[in-house]
């Protein structure tokens, strides 16, 4: 029976991976295809002869190079400002005492459950009045503070001994100090997972730019994937070959640092 359950658990796993993994790799499929075969039905899964030259047409569609270091740049300076907000207000809820500070803590927690939606458009209208669309400030201001992380960062930072804050302060040691030296390091692998995550949802925005932004030149790369939708119809092959090129670049992020993204994950911080 225990070999029994073993295999059917084996059999699960694997059928789960088969169907989380197809679309991916029908979009493989589906970029090296003829239109005809991709608007086929029944749906072919395998081309007859890949279409390599997919790619280069997707490229000659867009602007995709502008697109690319549109969304490095933004993604970049995004995660970077974020990581800041969060380590700086997780670190005062953690360590420092102040008033109305559980008062503080339960209206963040009420904006997690305010839906993403109502805080676009009042997130539009404040940088419609402060005169920053179609700029590169719009793309970035917004997505300088995670409410979300914030409070992942403290729950980490929580189960750290409060010796460590404390010895320092004993020797001196600045707030300021105290978070360079000692915390950022000892929350490496929990800032690592926040940094890939975050890169990864800006990589991936698409709603926030297209509202923000009138010219192609401030696009970012997931709103090239547009391009290929015309009034005849949409060119799915290609549209496949692009989203196939804007994904390789995460894919290569996770496949390098998919050990620091479950430690990150995984990891509880240090038991005191």
């Amino acid at each position: 029976m225990r070999f029994l359950g073993k295999g059917l658990v084996y059999v699960f796993v694997i059928v789960m991976a088969a169907l989380t993994l197809f679309p991916f790799l029908y979009m493989l499929s589906s970029s090296l295809m003829t239109y005809q075969e991709v608007t086929s039905i029944p749906p072919t899964i395998v081309p007859r002869v890949p279409q390599w030259h997919n790619f280069v047409e997707a490229m000659r569609q867009a602007p995709f190079p502008r697109y690319f270091l549109n969304t490095v740049l933004v993604s970049g300076l995004s995660t970077l400002g974020t990581i800041i907000t969060t380590v700086l207000a997780a670190f005062a809820l953690v360590r420092l005492r102040f008033r109305f500070k559980k008062a503080l803590m339960m209206g963040m927690m009420a904006l997690l459950m305010v839906p993403y939606e109502v805080v676009v458009f009042t997130n539009y209208r404040t940088i419609n009045q402060l005169g920053l669309l179609d700029t590169y400030w719009a793309l970035i201001l917004p997505s300088l503070a995670s409410v979300f992380y914030i409070f992942y960062l403290q729950q980490y930072l929580s189960s750290m001994p409060a010796a460590y804050y404390n010895a320092a302060k004993v020797d001196g040691c600045g707030d300021l100090e105290f978070i360079w030296k000692v915390m950022i390091p000892m929350s490496r692998p929990a800032l690592f997972t926040m940094a890939l995550l975050l890169f990864i949802g800006g990589w991936n925005s698409f709603l926030w730019p297209i509202l923000v932004t009138n010219s192609t030149d401030m696009r970012l790369i997931s709103n090239g994937l547009s391009a290929f939708a015309t009034e005849t119809g949409t060119a799915v092959q290609l549209q496949m070959a692009a989203s196939t090129a804007t994904i390789v670049p995460i894919l290569v992020l996770y496949f390098i640092f998919h050990k620091q993204i479950i430690e990150g994950v995984s990891s509880n911080g240090i038991k005191g």
